[in-house]
């Protein structure tokens, strides 16, 4: 089978997935003072533990059962080891599927793109919405929230912003619009959670409260987090396309915009190729199986939601194969190209390893129950607001070592709801302090593997990234602030 001749429009080097020096030095940075300061917490804050049990398959903290600890001081060499440490560590899972899948995503990305393949699903989405486009920015913007918020589908939804960054620049505006469709929108739909079940049903369980209640109020705030959201993405697109060199990325976006413009991919689109129609449907069809078992993932209980993040990676690599297959690629010209995608990615997996050392420094060093102690200390004898208020610093704190929602409820949650009874706080509140300091933070720590990865997949730097958002995260907190002392005010419940 002869190679497609679209196989060499392209270069690794230009690749829209490669991670440039500068930023990826950036981040380097960034991550390696994070981890010094981690080993100084463990020298300045005294080492400790709770109990834990076991309910439901994770370990939950005993309250009332800390306990200092006598231990030697976490040394300072292997702050610097912590990096592999992480490899055979707690998490050690967590890592090697984060790896696989930004492997599995690399290579199929570039099949996609050497083949034409991403250019005839953008030329048919650009035709059709490209006098509607802020419409279809909505539904998009709505879509990832809605799964995140009501589904818990976060992680596995990261893979589609490698479509959806292009399809911003074939629609005229720039990387950190389709970020801001994408990533942005899923961290603000997983933040206003109405029924997702990693965040709220767990939060609730471990609370004692009837599942999914108050569900009413989180839909408001649902709401209202969405106009947000589309208001701050929608006004800076307009702003960018009257101007483009408004845009913060307006030079790192030069590398790939002609490729993306809706000018050159309308251009090559005078006639539908055959083979890269069927490489497209086969790919869509994959993508839609992925959809569908991330949807019934996370409201089926027998299937294992743990499993929706590999499994989708999986299918993606099963949808760029197929599609790179199905327009003439040799098997010896697929698994190159595949490589070639994949190598661009190693960058992003050193800076997982360094984002994992963080939790892993601050665990070996016995700190976290320490301060969840602390925490629980301040709140007892406060007023119900200012217990609210400290609920929510509690777990943006800890949402910085650790970013999974559900290994935060089992740590604060059997602690926090009985104090939230002592200081006239109602736990239906308490539940929604924790969700509010879980969630939007994800788009703020560098040591969120997910944020990292995201933005890997794009010419956008961490700091960039925090330049454009911090205003929407200002209105982000006073939003928050305002529906959390609504809740405490009305005695958010039924208890």
């Amino acid at each position: 089978m002869a190679d497609h001749p679209t196989d060499l429009q392209t270069s690794p080097e230009d690749s829209m997935l490669r991670i440039g020096l500068k930023p990826f030095l950036t981040a380097l940075s960034i991550l390696m003072v994070l981890i010094i300061f981690s080993g100084f917490l463990t020298r300045w804050i005294p080492a400790g533990a709770y109990e834990r049990v076991v309910i439901d398959g994770r370990m939950a903290v005993v309250a009332g059962s800390f306990q200092y600890l006598e231990e030697a001081v976490f040394p300072a060499w292997r702050w610097f080891t912590a990096p592999i440490e992480v490899i055979w560590g707690d998490n050690w899972l967590m890592i090697l599927v984060l790896s696989l899948f930004m492997i599995f995503l690399g290579g199929s990305f570039t099949v996609l793109e050497k083949g034409g393949i991403m250019q005839e699903l953008l030329a048919g989405t650009v035709k059709r919405f490209k006098d509607n486009k802020y419409r279809l920015m909505g539904v998009i913007i709505f879509v990832m929230m809605f799964l995140a918020a009501f589904v818990g589908v976060y992680e596995a939804l990261v893979p589609l912003i490698v479509i959806i960054v292009p399809l911003s620049l074939a629609l005229g505006w720039d990387s950190l619009t389709g970020l801001g469709m994408s990533m942005l929108a899923l961290t603000f739909g997983f933040s206003a959670a109405v029924t997702n079940p990693f965040t709220i049903a767990v939060a609730q369980e471990l609370s004692g409260l009837p599942l999914f209640s108050g569900a009413w109020f989180r839909i408001i705030f649902f709401i209202v987090i969405y106009l947000l959201c589309y208001t701050f993405v929608s006004r800076y697109a307009r702003k960018i396309e009257q101007d483009p060199t408004l845009s913060p990325v307006y030079e790192a976006d030069n590398r790939i915009r002609e490729r993306f413009s809706a000018e050159k991919i309308l251009g090559n689109h005078q006639a539908s190729d055959p083979c890269k129609v069927k490489a497209a449907i086969w790919f869509g069809v994959c993508m839609g199986i992925a959809v569908v078992f991330m949807v019934l993932a996370g409201l089926v209980p027998a299937l294992p939601s743990d499993a929706a993040f590999p499994t989708v990676a999986l299918l993606f690599l099963i949808g760029g194969a197929g599609a790179g297959r199905i327009v003439g690629y040799s098997w010896k010209r697929l698994f190159k190209v595949l490589g070639s995608g994949a190598n661009n990615m190693l960058p992003g997996i050193v800076l997982i390893l360094l984002a994992m050392s963080v939790p892993h420094i601050m665990t070996r060093g016995h700190v976290m129950d320490t301060i969840l102690f602390y925490a629980s200390e301040t709140i007892q004898g406060t007023n119900p607001y200012q217990a609210g208020f400290y609920i929510y610093l509690l777990t943006l704190a800890l949402n910085f070592f650790i970013s999974s929602a559900s290994a935060k409820a089992f740590l604060v949650m059997p602690i926090i709801a009985p104090l939230a009874d002592l200081v006239g706080l109602t736990r239906q509140t308490a539940v929604f302090a924790f969700d509010l300091g879980d969630g939007f933070s994800n788009m703020v720590f560098p040591t969120n593997a997910l944020l990292l990865i995201g933005l890997s997949f794009t010419v956008v730097s961490y700091p960039k990234w925090m330049r454009w958002t911090w205003k929407v995260q200002v209105g982000i907190v006073l939003i928050s602030m305002i529906f959390l002392m609504i809740a405490v005010a009305m005695g958010f419940g039924p208890f």
